[in-house]
C-alpha cells in the first residue's frame, strides 16, 4: 500500500498520460538511428517519469535495449530480490562495458576527443581520441592478461586522474576483472586494508603524482601497503614524472610492457549481473564498506543520468572536476560520459593552483559546457571574490552542477549569478556511492520548469522517494519531513557490500523493511519538491523540535563574514539536545564576538529562537574528507569529549585538523568556565 501511495504521489504531480509505448519506442529508434542518445521527446519528462513509476521493468527494459550494445539480449528485465527492495536487472543479457564506452564510438567517430587531460601544470592539456583510448585500453588489458589477471580477479588502482587511470578501469572491464579504485591520497594503511578486504591480485599505480605543484610519492605508499598484502602478485608502475623510484621483484614497468602488447584485445562477454567494480566508502561506524556495482544496470543508469540531468548534447565538453577515486569520478568522469560518446575533462590539479582562477581559466580555454563541482570548492572560491571569475570568459557554460553535500544558499547564488551569469541551469544533485548515479536533481523536468535555489527537487526516472517517521510509517502529504527512503529498485543501485552481504542488508534495508534507507533526512515542500536536510544522525531534537543541522548552517552562512559552518547536536540537560556550531571566518575579521552575536540573531530570525546554537566555536578549518564532505561525527566526538575514540580518520584530507580543533575546543571550554 505504501509503495502504491508513493507511486500515486509521483503520478499526481504529472500531466495526463501520454502514449507511453509510442514515446519510448520512438526515442529508442532515434537513438539507434543517430548512434547516440537523443533529447527527451516532447513531454518526455512527464511521460517517462509516469512510466518509470508505474512499470519500472518495462521502462528500463525499453531503454536498455536502445541505449546499450548487447552481445546477447536479456530475457528478464527485473527480478525482485531479497531483502524486499532489491532486484537483479537484465537477466540473461551479456555485454562488455568497454565496448559500450569505446568500440561503438570508434566505429563511427574514431577521431572524436574522448578525454581532455587538464594536467596539474597550467595550459598543458592533453587530448585523447576514442581511437587512442581504445588502443591504450587494449594494450593495458593485454598486459594484465600476460601477467595472469583474468576474469573475476580484483585489481587495485591507486592513481590520480589521467588517461592511463581511465584506461586501467576500462582494461579491467574489457577482460572481466573487477577494479577497486583507491583515492591516490589515502595512506598505506588505508590502501592495504582495502586490498586485503577485496583480495586484489595486482595494483596499478604511478611512480609519483603531481597535485597543486607538489610531488606525491605514490609508489612509496604502495610499497609500504603491499608489505601487508599477501594476495598481491604484481605492481604495475607507470611514469607520471621523470624521477626514478626503486623497483622490486614484483614491480612491472607498465608503459614498457604496454609497448610490447598487441593493440587489439578481444572483449570478455559479461553477464549483466557480473561485478564491474567495487568502491569503498566510509560509514559512521565500522570499517569502510566495499560497495559492489554490476555491469549493465550501473552503466545504463550512469549514462542516462549524465545525459538528462546535465542536458548533455553531442559535441559538448563535459567538465566534472571530481577524482576517479570517488563514485562521482566513476559515474560522471568515466562511465556515463564515455558510454554517451562525450568529451570528458580529467582535472588533475586543485581549484587554487596556481591561483583561485584555475577553474575558470580552464573553462575558458577548453570551452567547457557543463561544469560539475563540490559545494566545498565553491565556498572556498567564494572567499576570493568575483574578480578571479570575471577575469575569464565563461560564455561556453550551459549547465552547472553541485555534488557531495547540500549546497547552502549563499554558495548557490554565487555559483549561479557570478559563475553562471544568471543564465546557466544549476542542478543541485543528491545521490550516493550506493545509488550509482544521481537520484534527485532539478533536471530533467518539463521545459523551463522552476529551479528552487539550493534544492535537489525532483526524482530521476524510476526513483520513487518516500519519507518515513520514527515508527517506520510512510509520511503522506507535503510540507513534511522524515527519513528519506526509496520505494522501488532501480538498475544503478549497489548489489551488496563485498564479502558481507548481511551488513548490506542491515545498513540499507533493516531500518525500513522493503525500502532502501538512504541515511539522509529530507523535507518535502508544499509543491512536492525534495530538500535534503542532512544525515538523519545530524537531526537535532531541541525541546521536542526536530531540526536539521543543515538548516541552521544554511542560515548562518548568510553572514558575509562566514564562508563555512558545521553544526552538531550535543546532550543538553534541559532541552534534551542543543546545537553546537563550528564556524570558519574570513581572514582579518576583527570583531569575532560581534560576529557570533550576529549569527545568533540571524538564526533566530530565519528559523526560531530555539534553533540558536548554545555554543559557537571559531576554528580555522573544518574536518573534511578528500571528496569534500565535512565529517561531523568527529566534531560530535570533540564536543562530547570522546576524542580518545575518533574512529576511522583515514578519509580526512588532513588528519592534523583534528588536533587543531581539539585545541581550539579546549581553550574555548577553559574560557567559558572561567
Amino acid at each position: 500500500m505504501a509503495l502504491a501511495a508513493a507511486r500515486a504521489r509521483v503520478l499526481r504531480a504529472l500531466s495526463p498520460p501520454h502514449p507511453l509505448g509510442q514515446v519510448l519506442v520512438a526515442a529508442r529508434r532515434r537513438c539507434s538511428e543517430a548512434g547516440a542518445p537523443g533529447a527527451l521527446p516532447p513531454g518526455g519528462y512527464r511521460a517517462w517519469q509516469e512510466q518509470a513509476a508505474r512499470d519500472p521493468a518495462g521502462f528500463w527494459a525499453d531503454l536498455a535495449r536502445g541505449w546499450l550494445r548487447w552481445d546477447s539480449p536479456f530475457h528478464t528485465a527485473c527480478q525482485p530480490g531479497r531483502p524486499a527492495g532489491t532486484a537483479r536487472w537484465f537477466l540473461g543479457g551479456r555485454l562488455n562495458v568497454s565496448v559500450n564506452c569505446l568500440d561503438q564510438h570508434v566505429e563511427k567517430s574514431p577521431n572524436r576527443v574522448a578525454l581532455i587531460w587538464e594536467r596539474d601544470e597550467p595550459d598543458t592539456a592533453v587530448h585523447v581520441t576514442y581511437r587512442e583510448l581504445l588502443d591504450l585500453t587494449c594494450r593495458l588489458a593485454n598486459t594484465l592478461k600476460k601477467y595472469g589477471i583474468q576474469k573475476g580477479d580484483k585489481v587495485a588502482i591507486y592513481m590520480p586522474v589521467s588517461p592511463l587511470s581511465v584506461a586501467s578501469m576500462l582494461a579491467c572491464a574489457r577482460i572481466g576483472a573487477v577494479h577497486s579504485v583507491v583515492f591516490a591520497g589515502f595512506s598505506a594503511e588505508s590502501l592495504a586494508g582495502r586490498i586485503v578486504d577485496s583480495g586484489c591480485k595486482a595494483v596499478i599505480t604511478y611512480n609519483q603524482g603531481v597535485r597543486g605543484g607538489r610531488i606525491i610519492e605514490l609508489k612509496r605508499t604502495v610499497d609500504e601497503a603491499v608489505k601487508n598484502c599477501p594476495s598481491i602478485k604484481h605492481v604495475f608502475v607507470a611514469q607520471r614524472t621523470d624521477n626514478k623510484v626503486q623497483m622490486g621483484d614484483c614491480d612491472i614497468p607498465l608503459e614498457e610492457e604496454m609497448t610490447k602488447a598487441a593493440s587489439v584485445c578481444t572483449p570478455e562477454s559479461m553477464d549483466s549481473e557480473d561485478m564491474l567494480f567495487m568502491l569503498y566508502t566510509s560509514g559512521s561506524t565500522g570499517k569502510p564498506k566495499g560497495i559492489v556495482h554490476t555491469q549493465a544496470g550501473y552503466l545504463l543508469y550512469a549514462a542516462l543520468t549524465h545525459k538528462y540531468v546535465f542536458d548533455y548534447q553531442q559535441g559538448d565538453v563535459f567538465g566534472c572536476v571530481a577524482d576517479i577515486g570517488w563514485i562521482t569520478g566513476h559515474s560522471y568522469v568515466v562511465y556515463g560520459p564515455l558510454c554517451n560518446g562525450a568529451t570528458s575533462v580529467l582535472f588533475e590539479s586543485t581549484p587554487l593552483y596556481p591561483d583561485p582562477g584555475r577553474y575558470w581559466e580552464v573553462v575558458q580555454r577548453l570551452k567547457i559546457n557543463q561544469f560539475y563541482a563540490a559545494p566545498t570548492a565553491i565556498r572556498l572560491l567564494l572567499n576570493y571574490g568575483e574578480e578571479w571569475v570575471k577575469k575569464y570568459d565563461r560564455s561556453s557554460l550551459k549547465t552547472l552542477g553541485s555534488v557531495g553535500e547540500p549546497i547552502n544558499k549563499e554558495a548557490w547564488q554565487w555559483f549561479y549569478q557570478v559563475v553562471g551569469e544568471g543564465r546557466c541551469t544549476l542542478v543541485d544533485t543528491w545521490w550516493q556511492t550506493e545509488t550509482g548515479g544521481i537520484c534527485i536533481a532539478p533536471r530533467p523536468s518539463e521545459e523551463k520548469a522552476e529551479i528552487v535555489p539550493a534544492m535537489a527537487m525532483r526524482p530521476f526516472f524510476g526513483i520513487v522517494p518516500v519519507l518515513m517517521d520514527e515508527n517506520g510509517k510512510v509520511i503522506e502529504g507535503n510540507d513534511v519531513s522524515g527519513a528519506l527512503c526509496i520505494a522501488q529498485p532501480w538498475p544503478g543501485m549497489a548489489r551488496t557490500i563485498y564479502g558481507d552481504h548481511q551488513r548490506f542488508v542491515d545498513v540499507y534495508f533493516r531500518a525500513y523493511p522493503g525500502y532502501y534507507f538512504t541515511g539522509d533526512g529530507a523535507y518535502r515542500t508544499k509543491q512536492g519538491y525534495y530538500q535534503i536536510t542532512g544525515r538523519t544522525d545530524d537531526v537535532i531534537n531541541i525541546s521536542g523540535h526536530r531540526l536539521g543541522t543543515a538548516e541552521i548552517e544554511d542560515a548562518m552562512a548568510d553572514h558575509p563574514e562566514v564562508p563555512e559552518t558545521a553544526v552538531i547536536g550535543y546532550p543538553h540537560k534541559i532541552k534534551g539536545e542543543g546545537a553546537f556550531a563550528f564556524v570558519v571566518l574570513k581572514e582579518q575579521v576583527a570583531h569575532v564576538d560581534r560576529v557570533k552575536e550576529e549569527l545568533k540573531t540571524i538564526v533566530a530570525s530565519k528559523i526560531a529562537k530555539y534553533a540558536v546554537p548554545d555554543h559557537i566555536l571559531v576554528v580555522k578549518r573544518l574536518p573534511k574528507t578528500r571528496s569534500g564532505k565535512i565529517m561531523r561525527r568527529l566534531l560530535r566526538k570533540v564536543v562530547t569529549e570522546q576524542s580518545n575514540n575518533m574512529g576511522d580518520v583515514t578519509t580526512l584530507d588532513d588528519p592534523s585538523v583534528v588536533k587543531e580543533i581539539l585545541d581550539a575546543y579546549q581553550k574555548y571550554k577553559e574560557k567559558s568556565s572561567s
